[in-house]
């Protein structure tokens, strides 16, 4: 099957969250299912992201879909396969796309963080992948068609094995924020002794990425558009929350500055998920819909990166994960600060668990979850 890609591919860096190592994740995952993917190459799909001015968003938006059009119709896919966001959605593109006999298939993976109701333009596809949960019924509501797959993640062959532990430490790897800071503020606070070690974006210091050179002047008729823009996203009572949200402290304690390390390169970052005693998730994300001691959750990508390279993986429980995986025998999960200190000291006590934990949970992923594994049930949902 050869498989159209829009996904997020760019060959520049912007000042948006990490988006390349999709396009990693996805291509290499095609390959290994023996499916062909191609791409567009003068298509910037990243650049649809980057907040710009109003008109530059449609100058962008235009000749992208016209280029993508363009090409398609010289040249033959089977499926049109992208990861785009309501903003990106060209209707009457895919649409046109659709009558040339192509099925199209949007991932999306940040439902349950961003919306209230499922946005128009993803009711244009003819099949959503759904990575969480907790999203599906946003589909089932509106009766838009989706299938229920694993975030797409694909690690090289040589991780795919049982690796000793070699870092005697609990190791969480992700980008700060107030969320995070307060769960791991409570944990040392609750056990300063606990050898737990941090590494990502935010914990050392706070960086702040410029996207003067994209933004528009903020005046207050955009101020006020940008606030009815957020009511309708997030609801009347987040909008409340937000304005009566009192100043949070947010800064590190000195007890949890001694567990804080330097951002891992690649390699790093993969022996420190699979090398380590226990390798946490933290699943709770900031969100003025939710009180701020009452944190909402959901599966993330690191439920099934951290498996596949065959972490001894203690995440936090969200609904759905039950699907995933056997809970207490392929992962150890934690509801609470209390509960998470209990669940390590547990762990850092039973190695012969922690090893079982290991080669189960790998197994689980990647015999169950990987891409190969999500296209096979996506042609058979299309009849492909």
């Amino acid at each position: 099957m050869k498989i159209f890609l829009s996904f997020l591919q760019s060959d520049k860096n912007y000042p948006i969250p990490a988006y390349s190592f999709w396009q990693h994740y996805i291509k290499n995952g095609i390959e290994e299912a023996g499916d062909q993917w191609v791409e567009c190459p003068e298509a910037d799909w990243a650049f649809g992201l980057v907040p710009k001015t109003k008109d530059d968003h449609i100058k962008w938006k235009k000749e992208t879909w016209e280029k993508t059009i363009i090409w398609l119709k010289n040249n033959k896919v089977d499926l049109f396969l992208s990861y785009l966001y309501p903003q990106q959605i060209d209707f009457k593109a895919i649409k046109e796309i659709q009558k040339a006999g192509i099925p199209c298939v949007n991932f999306f993976c940040d439902h349950v963080r961003q919306f209230t109701k499922l946005p128009d333009e993803f009711k244009v596809f003819d099949l959503n992948w759904v990575p969480e949960f907790k999203a599906l019924k946003l589909y089932k509501k509106v009766g838009v068609p989706y299938i229920n797959l694993p975030m797409p993640v694909w690690v090289e062959p040589e991780e795919r094995v049982y690796k000793e532990e070699k870092f005697k430490q609990i190791t969480f790897i992700g980008s700060r924020d107030i969320q995070r800071l307060l769960l791991l503020e409570q944990l040392v606070k609750n056990d300063r002794d606990l050898p737990i070690a941090l590494y990502g974006s935010g914990w050392i210091e706070k960086k702040d990425i410029s996207t003067s050179q994209y933004t528009e002047n903020y005046t207050f008729r955009k101020k006020i558009q940008f606030n009815l823009k957020f009511i309708n996203d997030q609801g009347f009572k987040a909008f409340i929350r937000k304005l009566n949200n009192k100043t949070i402290i947010d800064e590190i304690s000195s007890s949890l500055k001694l567990k804080i390390h330097n951002m891992p390169n690649f390699n790093e970052y993969n022996a420190l998920t699979s090398e380590s005693m226990v390798t946490l998730g933290i699943n709770r994300y900031p969100s003025f819909r939710h009180p701020i001691s009452q944190p909402d959750t959901y599966s993330r990508l690191r439920d099934i990166e951290a498996p596949m390279l065959g972490a001894c993986y203690l995440t936090e429980w969200t609904e759905g994960i039950e699907e995933l995986y056997d809970i207490e025998n392929e992962i150890a999960v934690y509801k609470t600060a209390f509960d998470l200190s209990k669940q390590i000291k547990a762990l850092l006590n039973d190695p012969e668990r922690r090893k079982s934990l290991k080669i189960e949970c790998q197994k689980k992923a990647l015999n169950t979850h990987s891409i190969p594994d999500s296209l096979k049930k996506m042609r058979c949902s299309l009849g492909l």
